[in-house]
C-alpha cells in the first residue's frame, strides 16, 4: 500500500483511512455529508496525490496525443487544459485523463490512479514518434481546493489573480512561497475552485499554507468520499464505475469529447456507431419512491424485465433524494422514462432526469 506525502497529516487530524487505487487514502473526517456542504458552500480541500501524471515531450507530442486523444487537441494553446478519453482500439475506454499544454512541444498528462501503468503502457505502445515520455506520478503531490470560496480564501497565497482563471486554464505561478507551481482552474466537484500540483518535498508547506490562509474562510480538510457524492451529483463519469474497458464514449454520453475532425485509435468503428446509433445509454436517475440505489444494482422495467444496471448511485447530500447513473437499453434513455431500481428484491420507482443533477 502506498501513502501519499500527506498521510501523516491526514491520520494525525483523525481521517477514516481507506485502501483505494493502491494508496491509503482518507475516505472522511467528520462525515460525508458535512463535508460536502462545505465544499458546495464554503471551501473544502482533497488530497488527490494519488493520480498520474505523464510528461509528453518533443515536435510530434501532439500527432502522439491526437492518435490515443479521442477529443481534438489541435484547438489547445499554451495554459489550456482539456478533458478526453482514450479509447482501447475495441471500442472500450482505456482511461478518461485531462491534457494540459505547456507550450507546443509540451504537454502535462493527468490519468486515474488505478489506471496509472496501464496507460503508460498504452501509451508506451502507440508511440512510433519519437516522443519523449515521463511518468511523472511518484513525484508530485496534488491538492483540489474546491468551493465557492476557494478564489477569495487562496489568494493571499499567490501573484495569480485566482478569480480571473477561466474554467480549464492552467498558470505557473508562486503559491504559499513555492516557485513555479502548477495552478489550474479545474476540478470534480462542481463548486469550482483549483487543483494546486506540487513537487513531493515541498507539498506539507503548502498544506500547512493552505489551511492557515483559509481558516477564516472555514476551510476543512475533505476525503473521497464527498468527492464521489459532489461528482455524481454534477454527473461527472467514474472510471470503473461509469466508464471502462467495455463502455464506449457515444454510450457513455461522452460523444462531446468525440471528435472526428481527425483520426484517432477506434475512429472508424465510433464513427460507425454513431451513425447506426447505440443500443444502450448511460442515463441520470431520480428516485421516486424511497429508495438509495447502489453500483450494480439492477434496473427494471415495470414488467420487473432487467434493461440495465446501476453504475453510481447515492442519496444526495444536497438535494436529499436518491440519485444514480446506470446503462439502460436504448428504448428506455428518454427524459422521463419510468425505470425501477432493484433494492432488496424489490423494484423502487424512479425517473430519467437530465444532468447536472445539483442545480446551483
Amino acid at each position: 500500500m502506498k501513502n501519499t506525502a500527506l498521510s501523516q497529516k491526514h491520520i494525525a487530524l483523525g481521517a477514516k483511512m481507506v485502501p483505494f487505487a493502491g494508496f491509503n487514502m482518507p475516505v472522511q473526517y467528520e462525515g460525508v455529508n458535512a463535508e460536502h456542504e462545505t465544499v458546495r458552500n464554503g471551501v473544502g480541500v482533497f488530497d488527490v496525490s494519488h493520480m498520474g501524471e505523464f510528461i509528453l515531450r518533443g515536435p510530434n507530442a501532439l500527432a502522439l496525443i491526437q492518435k490515443f486523444s479521442s477529443n481534438d487537441a489541435s484547438v489547445l494553446f499554451d495554459g489550456k487544459a482539456q478533458y478526453s478519453c482514450m479509447p482501447n482500439g475495441k471500442g472500450g475506454i482505456v482511461d478518461d485523463l485531462i491534457i494540459y499544454r505547456v507550450n507546443e512541444n509540451e504537454y502535462f498528462i493527468v490519468v486515474n490512479a488505478s489506471n496509472i501503468e496501464k496507460d503508460w503502457n498504452w501509451i508506451s505502445s502507440l508511440n512510433d514518434l519519437g516522443v519523449e515520455m515521463k511518468n511523472v506520478s511518484d513525484n508530485y503531490s496534488l491538492l483540489a481546493i474546491q468551493g465557492p470560496k476557494a478564489a477569495e480564501s487562496m489568494q493571499s497565497l499567490t501573484d495569480v489573480n485566482l478569480s480571473e482563471m477561466v474554467y480549464y486554464t492552467f498558470t505557473h505561478g508562486t503559491f504559499a512561497g513555492i516557485e513555479n507551481v502548477m495552478i489550474s482552474a479545474t476540478g470534480y466537484t462542481g463548486s469550482g475552485g483549483f487543483e494546486i500540483y506540487v513537487k513531493n518535498e515541498n507539498i506539507e508547506q503548502v498544506w500547512d499554507a493552505v489551511f492557515q490562509a483559509g481558516s477564516a474562510f472555514g476551510i476543512k480538510p475533505i476525503g473521497l468520499a464527498a468527492r464521489d457524492t459532489l461528482r455524481l451529483e454534477m454527473g461527472f463519469c467514474l472510471y470503473g464505475n461509469d466508464i471502462d474497458d467495455t463502455t464506449s464514449p457515444l454510450e457513455a454520453g461522452l460523444g462531446w469529447i468525440t471528435k472526428f475532425t481527425k483520426d484517432f485509435v477506434d475512429s472508424d468503428f465510433l464513427k460507425k456507431q454513431k451513425e447506426e446509433g447505440v443500443t444502450r445509454k448511460l442515463v441520470a436517475f431520480e428516485m421516486i419512491d424511497r429508495g438509495i440505489p447502489r453500483h450494480d444494482y439492477p434496473i427494471l422495467d415495470s414488467n420487473g424485465k432487467v434493461i440495465g444496471k446501476v453504475t453510481s448511485g447515492t442519496m444526495s447530500p444536497s438535494m436529499k433524494v436518491g440519485i444514480g447513473l446506470g446503462y439502460v437499453t436504448k428504448e428506455f434513455s428518454a427524459l422521463d422514462s419510468e425505470i425501477f431500481i432493484e433494492i432488496r428484491e424489490k423494484g423502487v420507482k424512479a425517473k430519467v432526469v437530465k444532468l447536472p443533477f445539483y442545480k446551483k
